[in-house]
């Protein structure tokens, strides 16, 4: 099929060079003439494991190849992948569909010319309940005849090239038998693998990406209210979990205590479903998902204090360690990142901060450049009064701490993520705090 993807951010890069790989014929779409450029030679714009490789050979073999031209777009084939980002309005927790409106509204007056006789328009931006048949109206008053159907993204950053190819679901939204028929052709390769297809109206279909992240995001702070409740009555939340997780309705997943969440999802997400619902005078009904975001913020504020009073109450000239600055591991984005949250914070407070990152400095850099940044680990943790682990990046928790306690000047780690092995660390001399757990060394 001859496909394009319209928006080359994190979600239509991947997208436009998985579909490629599956054998389509993909054109990515972008205003960015640079990100374009980069694309073209093989360059996704940031870290993703395995993707480099992936979009280098659709490039190569002639699947894959880039534009800025919306009229190209519009005639390149008859499917269109809308995979724009959907930010949060300045001020308020309501999706700005700018850039949503703006592809539809750049493709729409080309396709009456296209040649193509049923022009299909895939959305995969998370967007609002009720979006789709919006913008099926607005783009059938300048193209009659072309549909609008969603097919949300469920990928996690780190792992996105593998859910693409192996997802745990499809889901797809549509007003036509046609539509949902050429959607089961477009993944026939990952249907016959065993992936599941659930083909629904697109109202649901916006509703289970919001409602999804919705419900990881409240899982996630529920286990993290628990580690303050553990804190108060010296409880282990890590034994907590891992008791509630052996019951089968709750599971393991995502009841991991420490900073929280964090990325461009899951906090942009539930403030949108929630603005949404009250917009359909359902508020009350979803009340609960500010409680959850402002959990996830407390945690932020803890982990600061919990390292301040390691250093004796007081941040002023003292010297701290941050481990991490992604919002998450295998990745080098950190938009909205409680690691960097963190470390601003503790920064103001009159503390002398270098962070480490595998892969995030750069970017991290541009975010918060009142920072400073370390190329190694020794080199952040030099004479630090108190180290902070703040992602979960594997290099981390293969430290020796033996080793890193004959650089800093005070063995002291905040382990903001539940991850290190506290034994171990406390046998090489350490003091170690986590959220959740009694104090050791």
């Amino acid at each position: 099929m001859r496909l394009t993807v319209i928006g080359t951010g994190y979600v239509g890069a991947v997208h436009a060079a998985c579909m490629a790989h599956i054998g389509h014929e993909v054109l990515g779409v972008d205003v960015d003439a640079e990100r374009i450029a980069a694309l073209t030679s093989g360059r996704p714009p940031f870290f993703e494991p395995g993707l480099s490789e992936m979009l280098r050979k659709a490039v190569d073999a002639g699947r894959l190849r880039f534009t800025t031209s919306p009229v190209e777009a519009a005639w390149f084939g008859d499917t269109h992948f809308i995979c724009v980002g959907t930010p949060q309005h300045d001020g308020s927790g309501v999706a700005d569909l700018r850039h949503v409106e703006a592809a539809v509204d750049g493709l729409a007056p080309y396709l009456h010319d296209s040649g193509y006789e049923r022009v299909l328009v895939v959305g995969k931006s998370t967007v609002p309940v009720g979006t789709a048949d919006r913008l099926a109206r607005r783009l059938n008053a300048a193209a009659p005849g072309a549909e609008v159907a969603w097919n949300p993204e469920f990928l996690r950053e780190g792992c996105a090239v593998q859910d693409t190819l192996r997802p745990e679901r499809i889901v797809v939204g549509t007003r036509s038998e046609h539509a949902e028929a050429r959607m089961r052709t477009l993944y026939a390769p990952l249907l016959d693998a065993g992936t599941p297809f659930i083909g629904t109206d697109p109202s649901t279909a916006e509703l289970v990406k919001v409602a999804s992240n919705s419900f990881l995001a409240t899982k996630i702070s529920f286990i993290n209210a628990m580690a303050e409740i553990c804190d108060a009555t010296g409880g282990d939340v890590l034994t907590l979990a891992e008791a509630m997780g052996r019951d089968s309705r709750i599971g393991p997943r995502f009841l991991a205590p420490g900073l929280g969440f964090g990325g461009s999802c899951l906090p942009k997400d539930i403030r949108a479903f929630t603005a949404r619902a009250e917009e359909l005078g359902l508020g009350d009904s979803v009340a609960f998902l500010r409680q959850v975001d402002d959990i996830n913020t407390r945690q932020r504020r803890r982990i600061v204090d919990m390292a301040e009073r390691l250093v004796g109450d007081n941040f002023a000239e003292r010297n701290v360690a941050v481990l991490g600055a992604a919002f998450k591991p295998r990745s080098d984005d950190v938009r909205d990142s409680p690691a960097l949250a963190v470390a601003d914070e503790v920064r103001r407070r009159g503390a002398r901060v270098r962070v480490h990152d595998p892969e995030a400095v750069d970017n991290a850099r541009a975010a918060y450049p009142a920072l400073q940044y370390a190329l190694n680990v020794a080199k952040a943790c030099e004479r630090a009064d108190v180290v902070l682990h703040l992602t979960e990046w594997p290099q981390y928790r293969e430290l020796d701490p033996a080793v890193l306690a004959t650089v800093v000047r005070t063995p002291a780690i905040v382990d903001a993520r539940n991850a290190l092995d506290p034994v171990a660390w406390c046998a090489a001399g350490w003091t170690l705090c986590a959220p959740g757990r009694p104090r050791l060394g």
